[in-house]
């Protein structure tokens, strides 16, 4: 990745990060990391934790931010959040969003996918 393409991704974690907020989000956690992979964000969403993944796009192309969730990222999104729960012993229910900047437009996307 060009540092071109590390700064788009801090810029859009914060943000996405903003636009949470000032949507009730209560944020947990930043880039929290573990062995099975890092989690953008962990937010409070009422009685819900929300695992959260940000994806930053200049533009549409290759599938845009919604294409680069793929399957192997939700996998490894869902085996990092499995991992936060039993550090944290949190018993709350818990869902996975994706928000998706592509060229300065925000989209929320609750509920982006379930664990199998």
């Amino acid at each position: 990745m060009t540092r071109d393409g590390i700064n788009r991704g801090k810029r859009g974690e914060e943000t996405a990060r903003h636009y949470l907020r000032d949507r009730g989000y209560f944020i947990v956690a930043r880039n929290w990391r573990c062995r099975f992979g890092e989690i953008d964000l962990i937010a409070r969403d009422g009685d819900t934790l929300v695992f959260i993944e940000v994806k930053t796009r200049a533009g549409t192309g290759y599938g845009g931010a919604e294409g680069a969730v793929t399957p192997w990222k939700r996998a490894r999104l869902i085996a990092a959040a499995r991992c936060y729960l039993g550090a944290t012993e949190t018993e709350l229910a818990a869902r996975f969003d994706v928000v998706t900047i592509t060229s300065g437009q925000i989209k929320l996307y609750k509920d982006a996918f379930q664990v199998e």
